[in-house]
């Protein structure tokens, strides 16, 4: 019905293991289209147990073309898997096919069909091949005009990603002021970009510590603003000291350099998501005991 080519070449083609690729093509009668597809299916199964995994390392990738760039964060559940070649080309190759595409939310980019598969079908199969849950997390895309330059940026081996758009100065400023985000880690790019609970939490703590201190209401009151303008120096990108000479601030070291910063955009592989804190050597000893 099927030789050992036959399975050769199937696992060539999905990646999926000897033994799977042999119950495929009995399962489909030889025919190899179908065994393919059946061996997605049962990816897709595999990948549905693996749906309430915690991925929280992986890559952020950024792409730029001409006046367009796209910047996005794709999930593993390891660091191991994050550095995987496969993986690592999955992650470039989304990137691509996204500044290639006019999508807007993740759910339409998964259904990006090239060469007859979607994003989603290629996710899928990675996800079987790998044997851990891989999310497409997020991604932003940036149009910039001619007097503009993009400054990009990635840390730690892609954990984190940064894009600005500055009007007016070199790539090399963009870039110094994308490093300086990387750093940094502000949460805006200037104070009116500050949501106004953050700084009315943050006034309230302030105002509270100040009259732990002794001070009467009134006085605390006043050192709130002092107080607020040291916290919008760490927080504001254009107030921060910049790295590369202190003396300044981001905002100085650009205009010294005729330039403005349009925006400011941050990834940072797995903000936001509760890491598992895994006792690795209680977990091999489990599966040692229930082997």
């Amino acid at each position: 019905m099927f030789s050992a080519k036959d399975v050769k070449e199937l696992r060539e083609k999905t990646g999926a293991g000897m033994l799977d690729c042999k119950k495929a093509l009995e399962a489909c009668e030889g025919n190899l289209d179908k065994a393919c597809d059946w061996l997605r299916e049962k990816g897709i199964a595999k990948a549905a147990k693996k749906e309430s995994r915690i991925a929280a390392e992986g890559l952020c990738q950024i792409k730029v073309e001409g006046n367009n760039a796209v910047m996005l964060e794709v999930n593993s559940e390891t660091d191991f898997v994050a550095k995987n070649a496969e993986f690592v080309n999955f992650v470039d190759f989304l990137a691509a096919q996204i500044l290639a595409n006019d999508v807007k939310s993740v759910d339409e980019a998964l259904t990006i069909s090239v060469d007859g598969e979607t994003i989603n079908d290629k996710l899928v199969a990675l996800v079987a091949k790998i044997g851990e849950k891989i999310s497409f997390r997020r991604f932003e895309k940036f149009t910039k005009n001619d007097d503009e330059v993009f400054g990009t940026y990635k840390h730690m081996g892609g954990k984190i990603g940064v894009v600005v758009v500055v009007k007016g100065a070199n790539s090399e400023v963009a870039k110094d002021v994308a490093m300086q985000a990387a750093a940094m880690n502000p949460t805006a790019l200037r104070r009116d970009e500050v949501p106004a609970d953050v700084v009315e939490r943050e006034s309230h703590i302030i105002k509270e510590q100040v009259m732990a201190e002794g001070k009467p209401e009134e006085i605390a009151e006043k050192m709130v603003v002092g107080r607020l303008n040291k916290f919008y120096k760490e927080v504001c990108l254009e107030e921060q000291a910049f790295i590369k000479d202190s003396s300044l601030s981001v905002l100085d070291y650009v205009k010294n350099n005729g330039g403005e910063i349009c925006s400011m955009t941050r990834f940072e592989v797995g903000e936001g998501i509760e890491k598992r804190q895994d006792d690795f050597a209680s977990e091999v000893m489990s599966q040692i005991q229930n082997s």
